[in-house]
């Protein structure tokens, strides 16, 4: 068995970069460790759906040795507190039917739920109703969605790099970010060779010998990285592992996407994700530096091309008029062998699931750190594939969940699409036992695996109360006994999100004050 002493990343995009330069700094590529080629064409586009992350992007940046304001400034970054759902429960105000009333969208935040130590946990008071009559789960128990809704930052600009006063991750341009990642990955020791694949060879065990490309010719390593893309030229073209579609579960399977301008260079920018929902998908909305990225994710089976940008169109207005979308056609599913032999999916080649609770770039994150925390120095890579497989695909399952929880429980039965999302043939057997346990408990820590989970019991507490989910404590009321104490705490929280709101800057101004104390510039 012979030791792995050079890895080939075949794509370059988010996925191939990122890993690269994870990779690089773990293994110690500029300082004789395990050497790194990355081979991409020149032809090749990023997707570019994936301009939202989760938190865990701050600490992957930082280990990078990538600066936040290097981040922003490079990449049109703008911060991202969580996400605002809007129409999700049930239709627009000027849509529903008589007795429809409620309200029009809920708040998912990244900071955890307010417990100051000796304090009571505050959701089952906020079931039972202590929190005050309509005042949502998640303004109830943070200071968050006050910030978010007045449009600041969630940190001061004299607060330390991937530090702030609440939890946050960002939004930021996909290409730039590719183009940044790959200057950071280069200067950790990484190759690049700009190449096109022809051809990938097989040795006479079945695994990866090398690939053949047009202008640099042949490539090989102790270990393959494919980056490829939806179209996995190593893992699903040579290798054959099976991709699991989970197009009756998620029916989300197409895009179309618009860059909007602002109207004027001081434009409030919101701090959140704003994701809208339309009679057969929903509408994300990103507000970087210079503009939004609107784009309008569907389901081909429930409606058109022709009917979705219509419908995105009238989302974006007048601005949209000289503007024409990017189309994307999206494989819905994942591959539950992620790793064969001496080669490893990490992206797209391994699996995508719609962008609404921005996982994609998390799961490239979990799938690097997993190969360098793993990495078979000795070339045994059977193993090291078995536990990556199985690591992987647990957080593939419980991702698709969460993801469909949001539809799951929707009030909403205006068209087939929403009705077909809450028909429980459409449910995965494990969501359906979750939701069957939280009709007399809310969720907790023990319903979940720490270690193969990408969203905290708080995110699943967030949208299913944002959704408006009906869980009855009757039977344990009894033994919630600090309601007093409770409803102190609600008033405080309160308090203390408008203080917040004065003491934390607005979002733009946050942006500029943290890039001219670099001396760099927003983008124009």
């Amino acid at each position: 068995m012979k030791a792995i002493e050079d890895i080939l990343i075949v794509g370059g995009g988010t996925a191939g970069w990122l890993t690269a330069a994870f990779l690089a700094q773990q293994l110690g590529t500029a300082h004789g460790g395990v050497r790194i080629t990355l081979v991409e064409s020149s032809d090749i586009g990023i997707i570019g759906v994936g301009e939202g992350t989760f938190p865990s992007i701050r600490g992957t940046l930082s280990a990078i040795g990538i600066s936040e304001s290097r981040f922003l400034q490079a990449c049109s970054a703008t911060f991202k507190q969580g996400i605002r759902f809007n129409d999700w429960v049930r239709p627009p105000v000027d849509q529903r039917g008589a007795g429809e009333s409620g309200p029009d969208h809920y708040f998912h935040p990244f900071s955890l739920p307010s417990q100051r130590p000796g304090a009571p946990e505050l959701l089952p008071y906020w079931l039972m109703g202590d929190a005050g009559p309509d005042r949502a789960f998640a303004e109830a128990v943070t200071l968050q969605k006050a910030v978010v809704d007045a449009r600041h930052g969630p940190k001061r600009a004299t607060d330390g790099d991937f530090m702030g006063a609440l939890n946050y991750a960002y939004h930021f341009d996909a290409g730039r970010f590719a183009a940044l990642l790959a200057e950071q990955a280069q200067s950790l020791g990484v190759k690049r060779v700009i190449a096109t694949v022809d051809q990938v060879e097989l040795d006479e065990q079945g695994a990866i010998a090398g690939v053949v490309t047009r202008e640099a010719g042949a490539l090989r390593a102790g270990l393959y990285v494919d980056c490829s893309g939806f179209h996995a030229r190593l893992i699903g073209q040579a290798l054959g592992a099976p991709f699991t579609s989970l197009n009756d579960t998620l029916f989300v399977d197409r895009a179309l996407a618009m860059q909007v301008p602002y109207d004027r260079p001081d434009t409030p920018i919101a701090s959140c994700t704003l994701s809208t929902a339309q009679r057969n998908g929903w509408i994300w909305d990103i507000g970087l530096q210079e503009r939004r990225g609107i784009g309008h994710v569907y389901s081909s089976r429930h409606t058109d091309d022709e009917q979705a940008e219509r419908e995105l169109r009238h989302y974006i207005g007048p601005a949209a008029d000289a503007l024409s979308p990017r189309k994307l056609t999206l494989n819905v599913g994942y591959r539950e062998t992620q790793w064969v032999k001496n080669c490893v999916a990490v992206g797209l080649s391994g699996g995508f699931l719609e962008p609404l609770e921005s996982s994609g770039i998390g799961l490239i994150e979990t799938a690097a750190y997993l190969i360098a925390q793993l990495f078979p120095f000795d070339g045994d890579t059977e193993p090291v594939a078995r536990h990556f497989n199985r690591f992987m695909s647990e957080r593939y399952a419980r991702i698709v969940d969460f993801i469909k929880l949001h539809y799951a429980v929707t009030k909403r039965q205006d068209t087939a699409f929403w009705r077909d999302n809450a028909d429980p043939a459409s449910h995965p057997d494990s969501l359906k036992d979750k939701l069957a346990m939280w009709r007399h408990r809310p969720p907790q820590r023990l319903d979940f695996i720490t270690d193969v989970e990408m969203y905290l019991p708080a995110s699943w507490q967030y949208v299913l109360y944002g959704m408006e989910y009906d869980t009855q404590l009757q039977g344990a009321r009894a033994g919630w006994r600090r309601a007093e104490e409770a409803r102190k705490e609600f008033g405080m929280i309160a308090q203390l999100g408008q203080h917040a709101v004065r003491d934390l800057p607005r979002h733009r101004d946050l942006i500029e004050m943290m890039l001219s104390r670099a001396g760099l510039k927003m983008a124009a």
